[in-house]
């Protein structure tokens, strides 16, 4: 059975276009994100010889992380849109 009121991890955000976490499972999603950034840097910091051997792969790697971010946001979230400001009955929501 379909709810009327869906429970998003991630809301809207008031101006641009994206999403911020919402509840504690947003959080996590983006705890982990970090996470997982931080431990690859390090982990291709620890083999390589040269910066350049650094920097290379982890920027691939933050774009398919980044990618997956952006799945798990378009599942979970509100639907995106271009917006400069809340409206009255988005930030009763918040």
């Amino acid at each position: 059975m379909m709810q009327d009121n869906p429970r998003y991890w991630f809301k809207r955000k008031c101006f641009g276009w994206g999403w911020r976490p919402a509840t504690w499972e947003g959080w996590l999603v983006m705890v982990v994100w970090l996470m997982l950034l931080v431990a690859d840097f390090r982990n291709l910091d620890a083999v390589s010889h040269s910066n350049s051997d650094t920097i290379r792969p982890f920027v691939v790697h933050v774009i398919v992380f980044t990618m997956f971010l952006f799945l798990i946001c378009w599942r979970t979230g509100e639907k995106p849109r271009w917006q400069l400001g809340c409206r009255k009955e988005d930030e009763s929501k918040h």
